[in-house]
């Protein structure tokens, strides 16, 4: 029962990182041209 007072705070603690990190990617326009990006590996140079 001990450990569970330890993995519950962590495992909020990775959630809210994780959302943070989704949250950075989002507003530094991580995702704004995702079929350019595709498309760019089928032309050549």
């Amino acid at each position: 029962m001990d450990i569970l007072f330890l993995l519950i705070p962590l495992s909020v603690v990775l959630v809210l990182l994780i959302l943070a990190a989704l949250w950075w990617a989002v507003y530094r326009g991580q995702f704004e041209s995702m079929d350019q990006e595709a498309e760019r590996i089928l032309h050549t140079d």
